[in-house]
């Protein structure tokens, strides 16, 4: 099984390269694994004492790094070595100053596994979520490295737990610990007899309320905002858009919105931008504009979203609708801001708490969110009991980052 695991992947790197003739993203993410190798000769020397940490895309970085950061603490003689696997990821945090180097994985190829962990050589490897390379675990595996899994999740879907899933339940066996986010998840795991198992909960909840304990102030915001309720809408999706800007050009209300896009590329966001009746300012044109004059700012940049969701009074976070997946509910809700999202939030744990505890509103249809938004906006009481439950649902899951570091 090995062996065609390998032929695949090998297959699989031949094709990307052509794709990558044709398609940006693609291209990105074959030409940043042309350097890896060389980067890491350059920032990493064999006397190094080195922890590597993987995470597939942004949002397993985010995760990661509260106990990225603790583990920098605990041994501050060791080198940090981050790696993507996504360009989504690595494009956006290959600038971050918490690790000492960061690249994309190489394709999980026995020759690049065994180059990879020679030059790196981890005292420690963390895998953050998900994404199990045979050929990596492998080669950690025959030098002991101990290897965890932080804030991992198991579903009965998963290949591991099927009949034909053997190959990658050998891949398990190469972990010395499972920091798992849920009983389920421990459950499932229990019965492929891995009882090396610990329920730590989720590390994001600790990500996001250290956040307040951070600078958050924007002065372009506060100047836009000028004391008026405001509503943020954060990583949104062509479809989020078509209910929310009827909402916004048929809003009679002293209401400010906030755009930021997921896509931030010029032509969407021209197409944004004109689809709007109201003054509507981006944040490429802030510097020439006096910014308390408009009713609309669409931030086409990215990195600051978290920021400014510490100036919503109300959240809309995109991605429920279609398959895009929804986006991060936890950042506005650690500033205790109600959330407003779309029907597609089933394989997001904290959203289904969320919407449980009914401090966060899923709606499916544009009639749905015309309502929620005037119950939101004309009614503070409602508004700020929403808020508070956000709040508190985070506060009440703060805690895995110190599980994990107790038990490493």
């Amino acid at each position: 099984m090995l062996f065609l695991y390998n032929f695949f992947i090998t297959i699989a790197d031949f094709f990307l390269k052509i794709i990558a003739l044709f398609n940006p993203k693609m291209k990105l993410f074959v030409s940043g694994r042309k350097t890896v190798f060389n980067t890491l000769v350059q920032k990493i020397n064999t006397n190094d004492k080195t922890i590597w940490f993987h995470s597939a895309s942004l949002g397993e970085y985010e995760q990661g790094l509260p106990v990225i950061e603790k583990i920098k603490e605990k041994y501050p003689s060791h080198k940090i070595v981050l790696t993507f696997f996504s360009p989504s990821g690595y494009e956006v945090r290959k600038n971050n100053i918490v690790a000492d180097a960061t690249v994309y994985l190489p394709m999980d190829t026995k020759k690049n596994a065994k180059k990879f962990i020679k030059l790196v050589h981890p005292e420690m490897a963390f895998f953050i979520k998900y994404e199990y390379w045979p050929n990596y675990l492998n080669a950690l595996k025959k030098l002991n490295t101990p290897t965890y899994l932080i804030s991992g999740i198991f579903r009965e879907n998963q290949v591991f737990f099927k009949w034909y899933g053997q190959f990658y339940r050998n891949a398990l066996n190469t972990f010395t610990h499972f920091f798992v986010q849920n009983e389920a998840s421990k459950k499932l795991l229990l019965q492929l007899e891995k009882t090396n198992v610990s329920v730590s909960g989720d590390t994001r909840f600790d990500r996001v309320a250290a956040i307040l304990e951070k600078d958050n102030r924007l002065d372009f915001i506060s100047e836009f905002k000028n004391n008026s309720l405001t509503v943020v809408i954060g990583s949104s999706w062509p479809k989020d858009e078509e209910f929310l800007v009827d909402f916004i050009n048929s809003n009679t209300k002293n209401v400010k919105f906030i755009i930021a896009p997921h896509n931030i590329k010029n032509e969407q966001i021209q197409q944004l931008k004109n689809s709007i009746h109201k003054k509507t300012v981006l944040f490429s044109e802030k510097e020439s504009k006096n910014l308390a004059d408009f009713d609309i700012f669409i931030i086409d940049t990215i990195g600051i979203l978290t920021k400014i969701y510490s100036y919503a009074d109300i959240a809309y976070v995109g991605g429920g609708f279609g398959n895009a997946g929804l986006h991060n509910t936890l950042e506005p809700a650690t500033f205790g801001v109600p959330i407003i999202i779309g029907p597609n939030f089933s394989n997001f744990a904290e959203a289904i708490a969320l919407v449980n505890l009914e401090g966060c509103i899923s709606i499916t249809n544009g009639k749905e969110l015309t309502a929620i938004f005037e119950k939101l906006i004309t009614d503070e009481n409602f508004r700020k009991k929403k808020g508070v439950i956000c709040n508190t649902f985070v506060n009440k899951n703060k805690g895995a980052t110190s599980l994990i570091l107790s038990k490493i």
